[in-house]
């Protein structure tokens, strides 16, 4: 018999190779994985104002500790080599 609940743990993933670390886990508690996977995109939309590139959101057993995805599970951004740049443009003229 599996888990009893099953609650969100958000992942905050970085760039290339980096590790996904749990950022937070939600307190509502779900009574099968099917219930709580129904939820994960909301929880991620609520959720995105973490400070990484990549928010995933995860169902675990209530209790359990969520464990990092599989970089090949998770689509990141490429490791920066180099910082990005920045370029200004000019301001439009006003028409008329």
């Amino acid at each position: 018999m599996g888990p009893a609940l099953f609650v969100i743990a958000i992942l905050g993933c970085g760039e290339g190779e980096a590790p996904c670390e749990q950022v937070r886990r939600l307190d509502t508690a779900y009574e099968s994985q099917a219930a709580c996977m129904a939820e994960t995109e909301a929880a991620m939309i609520a959720n995105s104002e973490a400070n990484y590139p990549v928010i995933v959101a995860q169902c675990v057993a209530a209790g359990s500790n969520a464990s990092a995805p599989n970089p090949v599970e998770v689509r990141l951004p490429p490791a920066r080599s180099e910082p990005p740049r920045f370029t200004s443009r000019p301001a439009r003229a006003p028409k008329g």
